[in-house]
């Protein structure tokens, strides 16, 4: 069975594409996107750990 590890960013909104794209190709698939405590959109990753 495969083990995962995770991550949290915050997404800064006028560079959200570069973030995500900067995470996908270090592996990690965006999970979900939410609203933060302090209001800002805030990503979950995962990548199948090594």
């Amino acid at each position: 069975m495969p083990k995962w590890e995770y991550l949290t960013a915050p997404l800064l909104i006028h560079n959200t594409q570069a973030i995500l794209n900067n995470f996908g190709s270090e592996g990690w698939e965006l999970v979900q996107v939410i609203e933060g405590p302090t209001g800002g959109p805030v990503a979950y990753f995962k990548r199948e750990a090594e």
